[in-house]
């Protein structure tokens, strides 16, 4: 394996625990990025000539390298691979005993560039630097000995691999796999879009928060807000919710939500209503058409997708919270989401209390959450802690 030298100094970072490595942190004049393969796997060293440990190269990426481990001369292939899926994957068998969940979070399971959701036999995996792509047949060929599963999908359709300089695709890798999946979460039943749907067609990580925001809505009236498959939602029609509303953008999504809430209906029954629209512009309509409601979720698409959309991402989520604190009963529960890694948890809070503040109120923080166990943050590594929610209690006059 070659090496790749670094500036002086610039080891600190990595020798606690970070795995990039920037451009701007090179020596490119003992190592030249223009000698080095998209892709390549080299041993990083020090100023000192000291191992910081074995990565991959992309010389094309601001990345320009992402540590997997912190032997040197240690090669990415699938004995590696093997060890760390195997390891994941006990770690999310222990924790919740049925396989649906995320088994591998990039990162967080030092696998950088690669993650895989499991929806029992089908698995979904996601391939996003060109260091992972150049042992993508050893992934498939490695989660088929782990899994034994019937099929396994590439969604390799994510906009960031252009700055890889990686196509994007969706292919079958093994076995078949059908457009729509099955799985349960916190006991309640789910059909999600799989090949055409969001991401890997589901969001493994809110399971925690969806549990909590089931507590609060036992006989309430619920909006779903952004709902997709209706997740959030469909925990509140098996909580013994009185009635539920699914607002999202996107019909099939409703479809979807419709078809989840059904299949958890309980005997007693929950009333069930969709709203088609953008949900800034269809929020501010329910207000003035009078409807209100007991316990509502906001949890949008990611507002800040760059640091430089961070004003306008941060007026956008103070206006949908103001619009659910407008919307919310007297004593009623906002849950509160927030996808946006360039949004820190104090800011969302922040744009809470400027909501409270807008429309008179006063909120009492219940339950400060964030994304579920199978998607553990690296502690070197802020960027791995991306979500964030906040569960607040809404009082209005004095």
């Amino acid at each position: 394996m070659k090496a790749l030298y670094l500036k002086k100094g610039e080891d600190k970072r990595l020798r606690v625990g970070h795995l990039w490595l920037f451009s701007n942190e090179v020596d490119t004049n003992r190592s030249p990025l223009k000698e080095f393969q998209p892709g390549e796997c080299v041993t990083v060293m020090s100023s000192k000539d000291m191992p910081v440990g074995s990565a991959y190269v992309n010389p094309a990426s601001l990345i320009s390298a992402r540590i997997y481990s912190n032997e040197a001369e240690t090669p990415l292939n699938a004995d590696l691979l093997r060890e760390r899926l195997g390891r994941a994957m006990e770690l999310r068998d222990a924790m919740f005993g049925v396989p649906y969940y995320r088994l591998a979070f990039a990162e967080g399971d030092f696998l950088p560039g690669l993650v895989v959701d499991r929806y029992n036999d089908i698995l979904v995996v996601q391939i996003s630097t060109a260091g992972m792509e150049a042992v993508k047949d050893d992934v498939v060929s490695v989660l088929k000995d782990l899994c034994k599963p019937a099929g396994i999908l590439l969604r390799n359709d994510m906009s960031s691999r252009d700055l890889e300089g990686l196509p994007r695709y969706t292919e079958t890798a093994y076995g078949t796999v059908p457009a729509e999946i099955e799985l349960i979460e916190n006991g309640v039943q789910f059909t999600a879009p799989l090949t055409e749907g969001q991401k890997t067609g589901w969001f493994y990580d809110q399971r925690t928060n969806r549990s909590d925001f089931a507590r609060f809505c036992k006989g309430k009236t619920v909006l779903d807000a952004f709902c997709y498959a209706g997740s959030f939602g469909c925990n509140a029609v098996k909580a013994g919710a009185s009635a539920v509303t699914f607002l999202d953008a996107s019909q099939t999504a409703l479809d979807y939500a419709t078809r989840n809430a059904t299949r958890n209906m309980p005997e007693d029954g929950c009333d069930i209503d969709t709203v088609l629209g953008d949900a800034l512009d269809t929020l501010q309509a329910l207000k003035d058409s009078g409807r209100r409601f007991d316990v509502i979720c906001i949890d949008p698409p990611a507002f800040i997708k760059r640091k430089k959309a961070y004003h306008d991402g941060l007026a956008a989520y103070q206006r949908v919270n103001r619009l659910a604190m407008e919307l919310v009963e007297d004593g009623g529960i906002v849950m509160s989401c927030s996808c946006s890694q360039h949004l820190p948890a104090e800011d969302l809070n922040r744009a809470l209390l400027h909501a409270a503040n807008k429309t008179g109120a006063r909120i009492q923080t219940l339950i400060q959450g964030h994304q579920g166990p199978d998607h553990p943050v690296h502690p070197a590594m802020p960027e791995t802690h991306y979500l964030k929610s906040f569960c607040v209690r809404v009082l209005k006059g004095r």
